[in-house]
């Protein structure tokens, strides 16, 4: 055999084999919506709610029963997702001077951290997000500096406004919508938000079809102020429509409250689009997709727990979670187990075939065996903040909450989900087990930690 010929074979024979290994590489969709409860899903018991294109995703997937978020509200709990570690972890509890990180903030997600774009960008992987950002307003702190390739939305939430209600106290600036780090409009039609970012998901998807690629999209609804393109708006009260046409250059939130139907109905559109556009380009079997929220509600319901945004009873932190990968996840399943957004980036890492970052602690688990039915949670312990207090800790069943480290309640989640009895005084020896999990979770912290980031002279966005 000729030296030219056995060139060409090893070529052809590499070439062969990266494009097995990029098959075999699936996509990743995440959804992620903002202030969504527990019980605002029709697949999770909501009445008030019609969600058939996520309640179908749940009959080819699975729902999640025991998913959390790391924290009960925005910021801190979307740094725990792209991190994969807990928000005292890594600086990110809270916002510089509020809880959440407001317009012009010097505070934003260190660089220094490694995201799951950057962990799947690293393997070859195409990156976007689309809609709400809400780790740093600044050119540093943006999503293409943290590895998405794209970027189309606003920097935190759309209620960081001038027409906030709190506006005298905050004095916000008109709200930035950005394409990648460019600020193309001030005050764009909030109407419009779902349906635009939901268009750029499917333009994504369609681009890159044909190679690896994770998607994001944190929607900014159903937060304060609710708005519904339309199309979505048939059937609402004629005293609704006639309240809004009067808001005048001003938002009235009482009053969008009740359109949350409608905004959970546009979202459940949503998923239905992106999941229909990968049908149709051959995707469904190579693409998880996942569904969740960042935090319990502020409007909607958050079913049978306790708590809702900010809290950290269940119904701050605990998620209604639907998980799609057809041949790969179990169809029409209820999984029980213990999992958390942490866990999706080292998941997903193990999936694609990417090396995780080994100089630092992450907190997040691989949880595919878990999904698939094959392993109970690998985690011990689940622990609950509110800002940079260490509120509670779950083990197993049992739920223990405390005041500045001191026992105050406790509950077995499988009996009492509602957190409605204390059995406080009835089980010393669950009390100190628990107690040491946090004990040795605040030590841990305190020796392995990192810093968020800063910046001088942060400024609001503008065009």
């Amino acid at each position: 055999m000729s030296l030219r010929l056995i060139t060409i074979l090893t070529t052809l024979w590499i070439g062969l084999h990266a494009q097995a290994e990029r098959a075999n590489r699936p996509n990743f969709v995440v959804i992620f919506t903002d202030d969504q409860g527990y019980g605002d899903l029709s697949c999770f018991g909501g009445k008030h709610v019609h969600t058939p294109r996520i309640d179908q995703m749940a009959k080819e997937g699975a729902k999640l029963t025991s998913f959390y978020v790391a924290a009960p509200v925005c910021t801190p709990s979307r740094a725990a997702l792209m991190t994969g570690c807990y928000p005292t972890r890594i600086d990110m509890a809270t916002g510089s001077k509020f809880g959440v990180l407001l317009s012009g903030d010097p505070k934003g997600l260190n660089p220094k951290e490694v995201t799951i774009a950057e962990v799947l960008k690293s393997v070859g992987y195409k990156t976007a997000i689309y809609g709400k950002w809400h780790l740093g307003d600044q050119p540093e702190f943006l999503p293409t500096r943290q590895g998405f390739d794209e970027f189309f939305g606003i920097p935190y939430s759309h209620d960081i406004h001038p027409f906030h209600p709190r506006q005298s106290h905050f004095q916000f600036p008109p709200l930035a919508l950005l394409e990648n780090e460019t600020v193309t409009e001030m005050d764009p039609n909030a109407d419009y938000l779902t349906k635009r970012i939901t268009e750029h998901a499917v333009s994504f998807i369609e681009r890159n079809k044909n190679e690896p690629f994770f998607l994001y999209v944190p929607h900014p609804i159903p937060h304060k102020p609710l708005h519904v393109a339309p199309p979505f708006m048939k059937g609402v009260a004629k005293e609704i429509t006639e309240k809004l046409k009067l808001e005048n250059g001003t938002v009235d939130y009482k009053t969008r409250d009740r359109l949350f139907r409608q905004a959970i109905n546009e979202i459940d559109w949503s998923v239905g689009r992106i999941l229909d556009t990968l049908k149709k380009h051959g995707l469904d079997d190579s693409t998880m997709v996942i569904f969740t929220s960042d935090n319990g509600p502020a409007i909607g319901s958050a079913g049978p727990l306790k708590g809702r945004k900010g809290s950290t009873f269940e119904g701050g932190m605990r998620e209604a979670t639907v998980i799609r990968w057809p041949g790969k996840i179990p169809a029409g399943k209820t999984n029980p187990e213990l999992m958390t957004t942490m866990d999706l980036l080292p998941t997903f890492s193990k999936l694609a075939g990417a090396k995780l970052p080994n100089d630092r602690v992450i907190d997040g688990k691989d949880v595919w065996p878990v999904l698939t039915g094959k392993a109970s949670t690998p985690h011990e312990a689940f622990f609950y903040h509110s800002r940079t207090n260490l509120n509670a800790v779950r083990s197993g069943n049992w739920k223990l909450h405390v005041n500045k480290g001191k026992p105050t309640q406790l509950y077995n989640l499988e009996t009492d989900i509602g957190e409605k009895q204390n059995v406080l005084k009835a089980n010393p020896d669950i009390v100190r087990r628990l107690q040491n999990h946090l004990k040795t979770f605040t030590n841990d912290i305190s020796k392995n930690s990192r810093p968020a980031a800063f910046v001088k002279n942060a400024q609001p966005l503008s065009k």
